[in-house]
């Protein structure tokens, strides 16, 4: 991918992902200050919101977060579910690009009428109905998206949450000083050229299933299967992949593996590559015994890395099926909207 082929400048999707390297670099860090007074008042904090407002920033905190010493206790689930939870003790942050999804607003509304003292909004606008209910108000700078699928925002939400952390575990902020680095590594994560016999593969597959750590980046990438290439999707946490599924499995599917672990190849290609006789690719920072797409290593921050390979095959595969990937026939760009104020 690359923003001088019209092949993929055609497409808002695929300008707004080249336009993500620009967001990190640009990233404002001090706007974090607030909110981690919060967090170390509270000790706990819980990360709700809808589809990719939730799935890699809130996801990608929690991982982060055991691989420090942080203090902190952390959760997250979906806004609906989440209304059945005591959080009187929790900083409850809420993400939605239009600050007007149904169920967030709805709880924080809830909230606020309980005198909630912690409740933080996210979005890519000023005074929306989110903002209203919640104690401070956070707004993203990347500016309004025009495809359906959420990218650049998701990965300001997830340095937005990120960068509270760091503040929390590190005596002096390390992302500040690492973001010049980063937006480069995330440009030739974007821009790296694809085997075309991979992309190839992964178009005729029937089912793309993505594997890897529960960091959020498979995940949210399986959601991005669905809106950018109109495949069928699922992620296979962990081991998922050689645990039972394989059952159903045939050799018209493909396996997409995030950084695998190396102790773990040997039974992924004894049961999909031998046994099933499906495709099985890597993204991953090092070579694997899988076709690899081979991104920068960058401790710490390799989770963006990976989302950001991700987006770029996703598109490719798109391009190669000839998808209009910024119009949708059913997805809609808020999921849920409130009507009404």
């Amino acid at each position: 991918m690359n923003n001088k082929d019209k092949k993929y400048t055609q497409f808002s999707l695929a300008a707004e992902m080249l336009e993500t390297p620009k967001v990190i670099a640009n990233f404002n860090f001090k706007q974090a200050a607030e909110a981690e007074k919060a967090l170390r008042r509270k000790k706990k904090v819980f990360f709700t919101g809808e589809g990719s407002s939730r799935i890699f920033p809130a996801k990608h905190f929690i991982y982060q977060n055991l691989l420090s010493a942080s203090p902190l206790a952390v959760a997250t689930d979906g806004s609906r579910q989440t209304s059945e939870y005591a959080l009187k003790d929790y900083a409850v942050f809420g993400a939605s690009n239009s600050g007007k999804t149904k169920e967030v607003v709805n709880l924080f509304r809830a909230h606020q009428k309980r005198k909630h003292d912690a409740l933080f909004s996210l979005s890519a606008f000023a005074d929306t109905p989110l903002g209203a209910a919640a104690t401070a108000e956070y707004v993203l700078s990347c500016g309004k998206e025009q495809a359906v699928a959420a990218t650049k925002s998701v990965v300001e939400q997830g340095l937005f949450y990120h960068a509270i952390l760091d503040r929390i575990v590190n005596k002096k902020a390390k992302l500040p000083a690492q973001a010049k680095k980063l937006a480069g590594a995330a440009e030739k994560s974007l821009t790296l050229k694809i085997d075309p016999k991979i992309i190839a593969k992964l178009a005729k597959a029937n089912i793309l299933h993505w594997a890897g750590r529960n960091t959020g980046v498979a995940e949210e990438l399986t959601l991005k299967t669905n809106e950018i290439t109109r495949k069928r999707s699922a992620f296979l946490e962990g081991t998922y992949a050689v645990h039972g599924i394989e059952e159903v499995m045939t050799k018209d599917d493909a396996v997409i593996v995030v950084e695998p672990f190396a102790e773990e190849e040997d039974k992924f290609e004894e049961v999909l590559v031998k046994g099933v006789k499906c495709t099985v690719v890597a993204i991953s920072s090092r070579k694997t015994r899988f076709p690899t797409i081979l991104i920068p290593e960058l401790k710490g921050l390799d989770c963006y890395l990976r989302l950001m390979a991700g987006w770029n095959l996703l598109v490719e595969i798109g391009c190669a099926l000839k998808v209009n990937m910024d119009k949708t026939e059913r997805a809609r760009k808020v999921g849920n909207e409130l009507v009404g104020k």
